[in-house]
């Protein structure tokens, strides 16, 4: 057993020095020799594998000791904790501790970290270490030289700066390795026991030294009084007005000339200095602090904690000059003696002129006299921006010049300064000119004018040119954001910088021979969402962080886009001499309703449009010079759209909003549809069918004898599947037969829309049946149903005098949604009332419009169960008793017949309420306010040549 032991023993050694070679020696198996074979190549292999394991496995372990290692160690000067005499470590990173921070606030330092701190006094960063090289804590002895250099206490001991550690990697050859295991000390730090001894030693040479001290130090202050030689320009301490104790003065005084301190600097060994007389001092009698004799440089200079310094500018002293008796604050004593007039006075106690030619001023010299005059003002202006600003010498003077300016009342120059210091310049940024423009309704001829006009008359160049504001306006329009769709949009190009493009690109191709009179300017509809959700980006980060979710999260969110669409008239040029096209006009256009993110398993909601009907969320997608009627025109230019829109129902949207890629579903929504471009789209009947609504499938008559029950029942797929029907035939039925079977679809429907009320059309044409039922009332029609049409015609001229007499309500050709608004309202029917003989009629007209007031904010307003709940629960009872008025009080006029819109606000509002949330939200009121802009830059930039752009 033992010579087995001895051979396995002999193996590992061998082992251990193949390893520590690097290289991997071929191993015997310990077996007997009488029976010892040749090994295989497999046996070889199998061996090899196992000692390459070792291998990594002491290479592991060596790494794991060294690691533990270093944590024994000191990160600043190396020590070994096990031999400091404190037993005591910190660690290197991390908040400092109850004490230092205490030290710290004393002498109002903002550092708070030791990072800071060990940057600050051994001039090393911590910041980037590895665990694996560096140590991660330091000894209590520097923890000590880092409280020495904030503290008042005298520095008798100082960190060498050439006596930190530089740390390595682990290596064969590893210094901290081999110091713990052979407990070699490092050549450049002496051991504690040392630094010790030799601190007994100094203690020792001062005590015996300390009567010859008091000796030099006298013949020492006489020399540095005469080195700095600041009488002529510095305050005695006998000024002050007032009988200071001596201690206090001292405190005051400059360590060097006795003075009142002049701009006062602090050493690291905390003695307060005149600036001027402490460099002097350094340059003439080497690096060291005259008072205690510690190493000082001027980098190390400091200006003292600002309580000090505001309890220094806040002592009285007397003025020195002549004659003026005056007692000031020291910190307003320059500006007080700046106003004394005579020259000679004074330069008592400011630069004096020694000789020669009279001083002339800094700004009729050369240049080279002024960098000569300013040199000892530069350097203080270098190193103060060194050392508080990074450097920024630029920055430094900039604000002493604003600060100048600032102080003799010179703002106008102060604010051009502060704006060039700002980097806006002078003038107005482009973004700005832009929007001044739009806003103001100027034409690119009369903003360029004005820019000239402004330029000439002021010398400077306030507005941006033309090409300045197009250059701004790219980043605002479309086409201007990187994206990405996955999988990608079907016959959509993939390139993304896509503007304005013309909205007839391609149509020779899809409808032949088919003569176009329009003119057609769109988006690409993917590029327009993703310019609209790029500009929604810090409503979406706000919203995730008010809802306290990660800003890293990318998805997917759901974007909600409500799509509207109508019909202008009356678009014609102020000169008249463009192209012949329609002088009407088509607008589509989306608004990005709401943001959600699947989040766990609800949806969360981060944006929500507040004015969904304000056209300043309304983007514009498309406009064209057409006729809505024009079916032909109409689907050639809006069936791209309609492609892009039904490829991006089934794909997703990758675009980088706050740094990360996020991930975009969208659902379309079109609800801003008025009845007649809805029958138009739909490919129902004209407003005037049998088929009364767009909803469901109720006849007039059905509508007129039920108000109330009915329910929504069409849809976009139903009315495709009904216009297969009716353009097949399939079951050889009459005319009459097959139109009952489709319900009034008559042509191909080709833009999707949700089944709905466009609120402000409702309102516009539940007020004309209103403005009908008033004429009624004043002709007695409910008496004597035969009336001519001339009696219509003078009805209606009595009720319009009268409302404009009583209502200031000017009469109009067509009803609009001003003149609807001012005419639905009770004083309006106080005002009918007047020309109504019957009382009875009366109460009528008065339930009849108050039950409609009360129902009208349920189907306008945006969020009906926080703004009206009250009346929404009303909303079935008013209903009801409304529909009994119109099919007893005024059967005259309802019997056997009823408008469209009263059969949508009687029988379908509480429905689409239950499934939307709201009707009022949905409408196309931001579409139609963007008509008007429309109009108005139609109007205004109308070209006069028959070239068009």
């Amino acid at each position: 057993p033992s010579g087995d032991n001895q051979v396995e023993n002999k193996e590992k050694a061998e082992k251990e020095a193949s390893l520590d070679n690097g290289t991997l020696v071929q191993m015997d198996v310990a077996v007997p020799v009488a029976e010892k074979p040749l090994l295989a190549d497999t046996d070889l292999n199998h061996n090899k594998q196992a000692l390459e394991k070792d291998a990594d496995n002491l290479k592991i372990q060596e790494n794991a000791a060294h690691q533990a290692n270093l944590q024994q160690l000191c990160r600043i000067c190396g020590v070994s904790f096990k031999t400091d005499r404190y037993k005591r470590s910190h660690p290197v990173h991390g908040p400092v501790d109850c004490e230092t921070q205490g030290l710290l606030r004393k002498k109002e330092k903002r550092a708070t970290s030791w990072p800071d701190l060990i940057a600050k006094v051994f001039k090393i960063d911590v910041r980037g270490d590895i665990d694996t090289i560096h140590p991660t804590r330091f000894c209590h002895n520097c923890w000590s030289i880092i409280h020495r250099k904030f503290s008042n206490a005298p520095c008798e001991v100082y960190f060498p700066r050439n006596s930190t550690m530089e740390w390595k990697s682990h290596s064969p050859n590893c210094t901290v390795c081999c110091t713990a295991r052979c407990g070699v000390k490092r050549k450049n730090q002496s051991s504690n026991l040392q630094l010790g001894k030799r601190l007994k030693i100094v203690a020792e040479r001062a005590r015996k030294t300390k009567g010859v001290k008091k000796q030099v130090q006298v013949n020492n202050k006489n020399l540095m009084k005469k080195i700095a030689n600041c009488k002529k320009i510095h305050l005695s301490t006998k000024l002050l007005a007032v009988d200071y104790p001596a201690d206090f003065v001292k405190s005051i005084s400059c360590q060097v000339c006795d003075h009142i301190l002049a701009d006062p600097v602090e050493t690291t060994c905390s003695h307060l200095f005149c600036r001027t007389c402490i460099l002097k001092c350094l340059k003439v009698m080497g690096s060291y602090c005259p008072t205690c004799r510690y190493p000082c440089f001027p980098t190390d200079l400091v200006s003292p904690v600002k309580s000090f310094l505001n309890i220094l500018n806040s002592l009285a002293v007397r003025c020195p000059v002549k004659e003026c008796d005056e007692e000031v604050l020291l910190g307003k004593y320059c500006h007080h003696l700046s106003s004394h007039k005579e020259v000679k006075r004074k330069e008592i106690y400011t630069h004096v002129n020694k000789g020669g030619r009279p001083r002339q001023h800094l700004l009729s010299l050369t240049r080279r006299a002024q960098k000569h005059r300013l040199r000892e003002l530069k350097l203080q202006v270098k190193a103060f921006a060194e050392k508080e600003e990074g450097g920024d010498i630029k920055a430094v003077c900039l604000t002493l010049f604003l600060l100048a300016l600032r102080a003799r009342n010179e703002h106008r120059q102060a604010d051009e300064l502060e704006a060039i210091m700002q980097g806006k310049g002078s003038g107005l940024h482009p973004a700005v000119c832009l929007a001044i423009r739009v806003n103001t309704f100027l034409s690119c001829s009369q903003y360029h004018k004005m820019y000239r006009t402004v330029k000439a008359i002021t010398g400077r160049q306030i507005f941006q040119p033309l090409h300045a504001l197009r250059t701004a306006e790219k980043a605002l329009l479309p086409g201007y954001h990187p994206f990405e769709w996955k999988p990608p949009l079907k016959n959509v190009s993939t390139n993304t910088e896509v503007g304005i493009i013309d909205g007839l690109s391609g149509l020779p191709h899809s409808v032949d021979d088919y003569p176009v009179d329009t003119i057609a300017k769109r988006f690409r509809y993917d590029a327009a969402l993703v310019s609209a959700l790029m500009d929604l980006e810090e409503d979406i980060l706000e919203g995730m962080k008010a809802q306290d979710l990660d800003d890293y999260l990318n998805g997917p969110f759901t974007v909600v886009v409500k799509e509207s669409c109508d019909g202008m008239g009356d678009v014609s040029e102020k000169h008249g001499s463009g192209p012949a096209v329609p002088e009407k006009a088509v607008r589509f256009s989306f608004t990005l309703m709401n943001i959600t993110i699947a989040h766990g398993k609800e949806n969360i909601r981060l944006f929500e449009e507040v004015k969904p009907n304000s056209e300043l969320c309304c983007k514009p997608l498309c406009l064209m010079l057409a006729d809505e009627s024009d079916h032909e025109t109409l689907t050639a230019i809006l069936s791209p759209l309609i492609a892009e829109r039904e490829t991006m129902k089934s794909s997703v949207l990758l675009l980088e909003m706050g740094g990360i890629l996020r991930t975009f579903k969208f659902i379309f929504r079109g609800t801003g549809y008025d009845e007649k471009l809805v029958r138009e789209v739909e490919g129902l009947e004209a407003s005037g069918s049998t088929y009364i609504c767009t909803l469901c499938d109720a006849t007039r008559l059905e509508a007129s004898q039920n108000l109330v029950l009915h329910s929504i029942t069409r849809s976009h797929a139903e009315n495709l599947e009904r216009y297969e029907v009716w353009r097949s035939n399939p079951y050889n039925e009459s005319v009459d037969e097959l139109r009952d079977r489709v319900k009034g679809v008559s042509a191909k429907p080709f833009i999707e829309t949700v089944p709905s009320i466009d609120a402000l059309h409702c309102d516009i044409g539940n007020a004309a049946e209103f403005y009908k039922i008033f004429q009624f009332e004043i002709g007695e029609v409910y008496k004597n149903p035969d009336i001519s049409k001339e009696e219509r015609k003078r009805w209606q001229s009595t009720l319009d005098k009268h409302l404009r007499k009583k209502m200031n309500l000017k009469p109009i050709m067509r009803m609009n949604g001003n003149f609807a608004r001012k005419l639905m309202t009770k004083e309006t029917v106080e005002a009918v009332c007047e020309l109504i003989k019957c009382e009875e009629r009366h109460d009528a007209l008065r339930e009849l419009m108050d039950l409609y007031l009360k129902m009208k904010p349920v189907w306008r307003s945006s969020c009906p169960a926080k703004e009206c709940p009250e009346l929404l629960c009303q909303y079935s009872f008013n209903s009801q008793r409304f529909a009994e008025l119109l099919s007893t009080k005024f059967k005259y006029r309802y019997e056997g017949k009823i408008t469209n819109y009263f059969h949508k606000t009687l029988a379908h509002v509480p429905e689409i309420i239950e499934r939307d949330g709201s009707i009022g939200a949905w409408a196309s009121e931001g579409n139609e306010s963007g008509n008007k802009l429309f109009r108005r830059f139609r109007k205004m930039n109308a070209r006069q040549s028959k070239c068009y752009e």
